[in-house]
């Protein structure tokens, strides 16, 4: 009697942490779903060990063996279902070592219970309502581990459109105006991690004869070095481009929920008389699914590659390479309480990258110090899946400055 109460009342208290924590915070229906069953269950074993107490001891409730039986059943269920929970995802030995205790203790009280030839009211109805409730908690596990991970992503809309340029009063310089649009048409929000707007001039001469195959060729092995893919043409060549402004267009940190549109415009900025014949602009955007993780505010700057040694070692080889870096950080929470009390703390590092070729965002979720650690492609897909990391590009938008040039 006493093992068994003991092994009901250690269920008890973390299903009440656990199931308290994600029914006030999880960030998703299931998991707030997940934090009822969790309570109902933790009263389920709180009565339980009530009942083994008066079932050995007392005898003053007729069904006391039944509600023992059916409160050691659901611990059982439950510690396996947090067995495998934090044996899968958790970086705590201990917590997988404490529920697989837990449920090897589930299995011996069901089984110690059972044979005191408990007497079970209508075993039909009881059956049923334990036959229910688990295949419930099946199926929301499976929901979020199995489903959900894995369901189409929803992406935000980004454009890109250029305006009428306008030329200076003085008429040695002329702007041109770009709209950038960022739409979120889906069901969920996101936190944008880092954004980008870059234009890149470009020299595309024309050739007074026609370009033969192997010329074509040479262009085809440039795009394998190159962000910028430009048509095989039969008399234009084109050049690598040469960066002319890059800027982030949205703070770092903030969100857009369902529904939400932000506009901004950017003006870009060359004298008239300059060499170029088109310009070529790019934006993306870096963002993580608000009902993925939890974002600890604020997202702040860390760091310069070109100054200080608290950036990765391969921050400071692209830096040696001619592309500087700023580097942001912030703290993230999982999406529901086991993971975050399983989990070693996670950092978003959002690394905002430019050179003469080009500039770039891109963002990465590791513990801290780990920053250098090498992901292969199996790493990566998890954590893209389980914090929802999505990169959303617009561009190139091309526009030629032919017409703007014979102004002068």
């Amino acid at each position: 009697m006493a093992v068994i109460v003991l092994v009901l009342l250690l269920t008890t208290l973390p299903l009440s942490f656990f199931g308290i924590d994600d029914f006030l915070h999880a960030l998703t229906f299931p998991g707030r779903v997940t934090g009822t069953v969790l309570i109902a269950v933790a009263l389920a074993t709180l009565l339980g060990a009530a009942a083994a107490l008066d079932h050995w001891l007392w005898r003053s409730f007729p069904y006391s063996g039944v509600v023992a039986l059916i409160g050691a059943f659901a611990a059982f269920l439950t510690n396996l279902f947090l067995l495998v929970e934090t044996t899968k995802d958790g970086d705590s030995t201990i917590v997988p070592a404490l529920f697989a205790a837990l449920t090897a203790g589930s299995v011996w009280a069901v089984y110690a219970v059972w044979r005191t030839s408990v007497v079970i009211p209508a075993p039909k109805r009881v059956a049923v309502a334990l036959i229910v409730s688990s295949v419930i908690a099946i199926a929301n596990f499976g929901y979020q581990n199995l489903y959900q991970p894995y369901q189409r992503e929803t992406r935000p809309l980004l454009k890109l459109s250029t305006g009428k340029p306008d030329v200076s009063q003085d008429g040695k310089a002329f702007a041109v105006p770009v709209d950038i649009t960022f739409e979120n048409h889906g069901t969920v929000g996101f936190y944008v991690l880092g954004t980008e707007f870059h234009a890149m001039a470009e020299h595309v001469p024309l050739s007074k004869t026609d370009r033969l195959r192997e010329q074509w060729r040479t262009d085809a092995e440039q795009w394998a070095n190159s962000q910028e893919i430009n048509p095989l043409s039969r008399r234009e060549i084109h050049q690598p481009g040469q960066l002319v402004q890059a800027q982030p267009w949205m703070d770092p940190g903030v969100w857009i929920d369902p529904g939400d549109v932000f506009s901004m415009r950017v003006v870009v900025q060359l004298p008239i008389d300059t060499p170029y014949d088109q310009l070529a602009m790019y934006a993306s955007a870096s963002l993580a699914r608000k009902d993925q993780l939890d974002l600890e505010p604020p997202l702040q700057f860390k760091a310069y590659s070109w100054k200080g040694s608290n950036v990765p070692v391969w921050v400071k080889k692209q830096e040696k390479n001619g592309l500087d870096t700023l580097v942001y950080q912030a703290r993230v929470h999982e999406n529901n309480a086991i993971d975050e009390f399983t989990r070693e703390p996670r950092y978003v590092s959002v690394y905002w990258e430019f050179g003469a070729h080009g500039s770039s965002v891109l963002s990465a979720v590791a513990p801290q110090g780990e920053e250098d650690h090498k992901v292969n492609g199996e790493e990566q897909k998890e954590v893209i899946s389980r914090y929802g990391l999505v990169d959303v590009l617009a561009g190139p938008v091309e526009r030629t400055l032919w017409d703007i040039k014979s102004r002068q």
